[in-house]
């Protein structure tokens, strides 16, 4: 297959050039022509004059063409280049390419998600407020040497950052060097939450499992001793020794659930997931419970499915708490109510809210604020009579905190409590 050569003046066929000079021709013949007319010149000199004007208009002359081509070469910087670009744009980490000044020459995807502020050609000190970043950004800039900055974002939620600016030798336009600045964000996050886990893992579980291992460990050294041959005595030992075990099994699991969620707090769920038929299978579990209780359980949920971007096995927990929550807490009242509504935030945006309404005796004003803090109790033995660990609303929170949802708790005293979980409406894909 051939491929064709770009146009130029010469690569031009000799009759296009001709029909492009044919004006000039015709005006020179006829003016030396007056001219011989005239006796001012000779027909002999007058060919002459006319052969070089023709060579002139046919013979094709570069140097306009090397003019523009040198003014294009002036107004491309290498580092504006496209390879520069997909290099930027290629690094997995948040990265952005700055010139001397701080302007921001490339930036790749993440570097966009993680600071929406940034602009091309424009400072990157407007867009990173961080005092910690401006700082090593200047220091870098004025130094030309490398600069470390760790910093905490707050922003959607809290993660580490570590910020590393590199100066990068660039050849200019002319031939000559100049040095840009690098920077890149890598997140530290994970690695803070594990030694955050690791250290709440070992002060919580001493804190908590202080307690069931004691009368474990008591109840132990009856049965050795002076019960070792009291059947009753030694079946009702062994009971308590069951539930201690079980609580101390379901405190664990709470302490890992909630260590897991934390650990992932700052990556926020992109798989849609269907709300109702979670709801469903939760409250089909804790029927036995209801029964057990004699609680009714009304579910009202829409016919339509209600999606939203969000972890199944989290928010399979999140509802399975806050409805055993209601069955526990709230059995006096004989009846609890699952629904589900929409409706707008106080930013005004759209969200989800499910509701988990009971009828028992409500929990008093001052406790609101703590009740998701870890292992607060309103009631402590009563709490811990029902099998509770004083962390399924931590957990519940923080579910919905990596959902960047929000819990609202309500409650009167001998009217009942309402948990109601929001999460923000999935968008509409834009239609063509």
């Amino acid at each position: 297959m051939a491929i064709d050569a770009p146009s130029s003046p010469t690569a031009q066929p000799w009759s296009d050039r001709l029909r492009h000079s044919t004006i000039i021709l015709i005006a020179a013949a006829l003016a030396l022509s007056v001219v011989v007319s005239l006796g001012e010149l000779s027909a002999l000199h007058a060919i002459a004059v006319f052969l070089c004007i023709a060579a002139a208009a046919l013979i094709p002359w570069r140097l306009h063409d090397t003019a523009a081509s040198r003014d294009d070469v002036r107004r491309i910087n290498p580092v504006e280049s496209a390879a520069v670009a997909a290099v930027v744009a290629g690094m997995p980490d948040p990265a952005v390419l700055l010139d001397r000044a701080g302007r921001v020459i490339h930036l790749n995807a993440a570097a966009a998600q993680l600071a929406p502020a940034l602009r091309r050609n424009e400072l990157a000190q407007f867009a990173l407020r961080s005092p910690e970043i401006i700082t090593a950004l200047r220091e870098s800039i004025a130094t030309t040497e490398p600069r470390r900055a760790t910093y905490l974002d707050h922003v959607p939620v809290d993660r580490w950052m570590e910020l590393i600016i590199t100066p990068v030798p660039v050849p200019t336009t002319f031939g000559g060097a100049d040095k840009c600045m690098l920077m890149t964000f890598h997140d530290q996050t994970p690695l803070r939450r594990v030694e955050e886990m690791r250290a709440d893992f070992v002060a919580n579980a001493s804190h908590e499992l202080r307690t069931p291992l004691a009368a474990l460990s008591g109840f132990i050294d009856t049965l050795q001793g002076q019960a070792k041959d009291d059947p009753k005595a030694r079946e009702r030992f062994l009971g308590i020794m069951h539930n201690q075990a079980t609580r101390m099994a379901r405190l664990i699991d709470d302490l890992l659930s909630l260590s897991r969620v934390e650990l992932s707090a700052h990556v926020r769920p992109d798989t849609l997931v269907d709300l109702l038929p979670i709801i469903r299978q939760v409250a089909d579990g804790l029927e036995p419970l209801a029964r057990e209780r004699q609680v009714e359980v009304e579910i009202h949920l829409p016919e339509p499915p209600v999606m939203i971007a969000g972890d199944r096995e989290e928010l399979l927990r999140l509802f399975e708490n806050l409805i055993e929550n209601a069955l526990k807490y709230g059995a006096s009242g004989g009846r609890v109510i699952v629904s589900l509504t929409s409706g707008a935030a106080t930013d005004g945006t759209q969200e989800i809210r499910v509701m988990v309404r009971d009828f028992g005796p409500g929990i008093a004003p001052e406790h609101l604020p703590r009740l998701t803090e870890r292992f607060y109790r309103v009631d402590v033995g009563d709490s811990r009579l029902q099998g509770g660990t004083g962390l399924g609303l931590s957990l519940v929170k923080h579910i919905l905190n990596r959902h960047r949802g929000r819990l609202v708790i309500e409650s009167v005293p001998k009217q009942g409590a309402t948990f109601t979980a929001c999460f923000p409406q999935v968008r509409a894909p834009a239609t063509a």
